[in-house]
């Protein structure tokens, strides 16, 4: 505490991000980071990048990444805004477009950044109520809004709201930005970024940390018409006129250039994770449904808390949330097949001791 903070800063509530631990030989399976490294391409590109030119800055519109990620999508590149990280995206995307007279609406149990945007920001919000199996209805948000943003797939809970019930929404609610954060939406989802040039309101929101495995170059971008894109970059260059630098945009232009390793590493993970989901279920646990890559997962006889701890004695780290609802669950990042069989028998022993 201090005398010299702003008011807003003493009422904040910050995000706690996942342990980055120090320890040696560790299984880290609790931030979601991808188990495989970047393409091959992503490191040349990167290398070539480093060269005199580091003394310039960077392009300040990133603007062949954005035409990249357009020609990707079907899209022109006036409907691609990037930043480092999705978070600093959301970051411009909660001032420039979410922040109304009427209570922005996201699900209670979601990415716990946005309550903490709301609290920076100052922006009015109430969280809509899971369903009792931690699905989200659709029709729970055709209420007055000032905006409405969830991830699809969720987190922590891993479980994907198909595309037709997001059309119903946008549909019906025409008035304000719906923004749908598909962090994770590459490990089984399905992207709304299809439609975006039916709805003006819609904002799609990536990052390449997970699926593209850039978790250590911090980049993200958003979709969307025009206009809501006009809005982010007058946010943006009030704040931070060059967000990404040489080699970010060098690296996150060849992951999108080397389709076959991003599908490869995506089919290896999902793979995994189907495996590792059924081997817990042998063990008693209940797994939600996920389209990510990571899992959560509940046992009726331990409780989580329990097996964290007993799992870290054993070198194994995964996440716990202490909050409401979700307490009794872990959420575990999908690793590599190696890694998950430690899981599981570091987990016999746990539930099944001797």
């Amino acid at each position: 505490m201090s005398k010299y903070w702003s008011e807003v800063v003493h009422k904040l509530s910050p995000y706690t991000p996942g342990e980055q631990p120090k320890m040696a030989r560790l299984i880290k399976l609790n931030t979601n980071e991808n188990p495989y490294p970047p393409s091959p391409r992503v490191l040349a590109a990167i290398q070539q990048a480093t060269n005199a030119d580091l003394r310039l800055y960077p392009d300040p519109g990133s603007d062949h990444l954005r035409s990249v990620i357009a020609s990707y999508y079907g899209l022109q590149a006036d409907q691609v805004f990037v930043g480092n990280s999705s978070d600093e995206v959301l970051a411009h995307v909660f001032q420039a477009l979410l922040k109304h007279q009427q209570p922005l609406l996201f699900p209670d149990i979601s990415y716990s950044f946005y309550p903490v945007y709301c609290g920076l920001y100052e922006i009015a919000h109430h969280s809509v109520p899971l369903d009792a199996e931690f699905q989200l209805n659709v029709e729970d948000y055709l209420q007055e809004n000032g905006g409405i943003i969830f991830a699809n797939p969720n987190a922590p809970t891993g479980c994907a709201v198909p595309l037709e019930k997001i059309e119903f929404l946008l549909k019906n609610n025409r008035d304000s930005v719906v923004v749908i954060d598909e962090a994770y939406v590459d490990f089984g989802g399905e992207t709304a970024i299809a439609l975006i040039d039916r709805y003006p309101n819609l904002l799609v929101v990536h990052t390449l940390s997970k699926s593209r495995s850039l978790a250590g170059l911090r980049v993200g971008f958003a979709a969307g018409h025009a206009d809501l894109i006009a809005g982010l970059n007058r946010v943006k260059n009030s704040f931070n006129a060059y967000p990404l630098d040489r080699l970010a945009v060098a690296g996150a232009i060849a992951a999108f250039e080397d389709q076959d390793y991003f599908l490869q590493t995506c089919q290896a993970v999902m793979a995994t994770r189907e495996r590792l989901a059924a081997a817990m279920r042998e063990l008693d646990f209940e797994v939600l449904p996920s389209a990510t890559n990571f899992i959560f997962a509940r046992h009726p006889r331990f409780a989580a808390e329990e097996i964290a701890l007993g799992l870290r004695e054993s070198g194994i780290i995964v996440r716990h949330f202490k909050l409401p609802r979700i307490s009794e669950f872990l959420r575990i990042s999908i690793g590599t097949d190696e890694e998950s069989a430690s899981l599981i028998s570091a987990l016999k022993l746990l539930l099944h001791p001797a």
